[in-house]
């Protein structure tokens, strides 16, 4: 019974994810935090681009200046959507934890195994988030004070004020540095949640691999419910993936190119760095931002191999022994399983590694370039 009465925001799944969004009030909630969290840095990039624009600093600080604007603008993005579909993505979370609640439900202890594996993962993958975040967040704050020329860790415009003379600049160092860590909780937790997402689509998957492996064990017209079962559980993760894709497939495509740009500004830092302590914060905003991509291409990468594999369950059952009407059945389940599942960037082309490596070919000539020029 205590199960039946969880709340979407407690699904064990996501962990503190829900909660920090929950807190932040851009899911469940409508109140003042969202504002607190969403202004001051809305406010504070287009500052930040004029900055840019207007900059008489050395090229490194530019270059920097550049990915935390990017950065900046994909969170506030990020913010936004959230508080646009907040509906929508309530829907789709009040949908996962029917399906969640159903699993933990489940009699078969295989299944319960799955859960748990699949929670505990989320859970790391949440907490690994939080702490990269969290080392970006000193790596913000810590960058000016390796620097060789008094700077802000982020470059804004202010018309009539020195922002480097003192007192300005020690006003608005703090302003920034408590800024940060509220940044990170606006950012990381949007990430584990679409990791969270594709996780239990994985999930599901599995269970239909597990369900139409263990068919071998019934007999009688037990098996053609079973396969019926099996078809209509396919097409609610079918469902699930559409619902996923309809969510996030644009935001997809500007995180592809936010994380193209990001990446090659910083791998051009890390080319004109002039202390090695700047090198090694750049180093670490360089793992922060690949680590944060891979993670989301690589779960996006096991969802579309692993709802493939449910028509090689299929086909590797007991299927020669069953009657003809079961056998048509199971052949239409595999015929619906030969489309793999696939997350979408910009609702073209699939998330998957080989996605991932392409750009990261590209990037790759780009900093071999500039290696060159300016090695």
């Amino acid at each position: 019974m205590k199960l039946q009465t969880m709340s979407t925001v407690d699904m064990p799944i996501f962990g503190s994810t829900l909660k920090l969004m929950r807190f932040w009030s851009y899911l469940f909630v409508h109140n003042w935090r969202r504002y607190v969290a969403l202004l001051p840095y809305a406010l504070i990039n287009v500052p930040q681009y004029v900055d840019i624009y207007l900059s008489t600093e050395p090229l490194d600080f530019i270059i920097r200046n550049v990915y935390l604007a990017v950065l900046f603008t994909n969170t506030i993005v990020r913010g936004i959507l959230l508080c646009v579909h907040r509906k929508r993505y309530e829907q789709f979370l009040e949908l996962l934890k029917v399906y969640y609640l159903q699993l933990l439900n489940s009699t078969d202890e295989h299944i319960g195994q799955l859960v748990s594996e699949t929670t505990r993962l989320s859970i790391s993958i949440g907490r690994i988030n939080l702490l990269m975040g969290t080392c970006t967040c000193i790596g913000f704050v810590t960058y000016p004070i390796f620097g060789s020329e008094r700077v802000l860790p982020y470059g804004m415009y202010v018309p009539g004020i020195d922002k480097y003379a003192s007192p300005y600049y020690e006003v608005f160092f703090a302003v920034q540095a408590i800024m940060a860590p509220m940044g990170c909780c606006m950012y990381i937790p949007y990430t584990s949640m679409m990791v969270t997402f594709t996780l239990f689509a994985i999930l599901m998957c599995r269970v239909l691999q597990h369900k139409l492996s263990s068919m071998q064990r019934l007999r009688g017209t037990l098996v053609h419910d079973e396969i019926i079962w099996c078809i209509r559980y396919q097409i609610k993760l079918e469902g699930l993936v559409d619902a996923m894709n309809a969510l996030m497939t644009n935001l997809h495509l500007v995180e592809f190119l936010c994380f193209g740009a990001m990446l090659c500004v910083l791998l051009f830092s890390l080319i004109i760095a002039q202390t090695i302590a700047q090198v090694i914060i750049v180093v670490f905003y360089i793992v922060m931002i690949f680590a944060n991509s891979f993670v989301l291409y690589y779960v996006a990468n096991e969802l579309y191999f692993q709802s493939f594999h449910i028509s090689i369950a299929a086909y590797e059952s007991n299927w020669m022994d069953l009657d003809i009407d079961s056998q048509k059945t199971l052949k239409l389940l595999i015929m619906r399983s030969q489309k793999p599942l696939a997350i979408l960037v910009g609702g073209v082309y699939p998330m998957n590694l080989k996605m991932l490596q392409s750009l990261l070919n590209v990037i790759y000539s780009f900093f071999t370039l500039l290696r060159r020029i300016y090695g």
